[in-house]
């Protein structure tokens, strides 16, 4: 039976362990898409050596499991260099590692979609590789890619009860926790389940929104095609 004094009594618990589970999010969002767009930008450098070595890397780091690379930052990384990080700070770190080579497979087909003539007019222009990247080519490449940004938010999202392995105190664990307690899993699992629905309904509706605000400023006029 559903005891909702149980729930309300769980709640506050829940909702600490909700925040760091956002937290997590955001902070791991963030650091992907840094990553993302460092390799992104690398991957097209001239230098062969270096193209090589960021495509060894994203297919290293892609290629095993976001487990096996959560126990390595945080087991293996201080005994190696003796530089130990918290529970969060590792967890936050792994999952922008991860997912910023996916990420950075999100720019580049983003920038790959600007159309060559946007690159040799700038060049006509004389604008410095600088100016070119931040007023013509990221503009173009960004809203295309909004979409597809957006999925992996919510993919780092539901990927935050991996952390839970390096005892982060994120919303799995603290349900498990009080199930094993309580010996209640109903009411636990329950409300994790509809929090994690709930924030990525809202996560999806609110990267639609940012997309269509971005068109519209793109195409003030409505984007009517004549």
């Amino acid at each position: 039976m559903w005891k909702w004094d149980y729930v309300i009594e769980l709640l506050p618990k829940l909702l600490n362990a909700f925040l760091v589970t956002l937290g997590a999010t955001l902070l791991g969002f963030l650091i992907s898409i840094l990553i993302g767009l460092v390799f992104a930008l690398a991957g097209r450098s001239a230098y062969r050596p270096i193209r090589w070595t960021i495509r060894s890397i994203v297919e290293f780091i892609r290629s095993t499991p976001l487990l096996v690379q959560v126990f390595f930052l945080y087991y293996s990384v201080p005994m190696l260099t003796g530089l130990a990080m918290s529970a969060f700070v590792t967890g936050v770190f792994a999952l922008g590692l991860h997912y910023g080579t996916y990420m950075s497979e999100v720019f580049r087909s983003g920038i790959d979609a600007v159309p060559r003539g946007q690159w040799e007019a700038s060049t006509a222009l004389h604008l410095s590789k600088r100016k070119t990247w931040l007023s013509v080519i990221l503009p173009q490449a960004l809203p295309p890619i909004i979409p597809m940004m957006g999925n992996y938010l919510i993919v780092i999202f539901k990927e935050t009860p991996t952390l839970s392995a390096i005892t982060l105190v994120e919303l799995l664990l603290t349900a498990k926790s009080e199930a094993s307690v309580s010996y209640r899993v109903f009411e636990p699992y329950t409300v994790v389940g509809l929090l994690f629905l709930i924030v990525s309904l809202i996560f999806s509706y609110g990267i639609r929104q940012l997309e269509k605000r971005m068109l519209r400023h793109e195409h003030p006029g409505g984007g009517e095609k004549r």
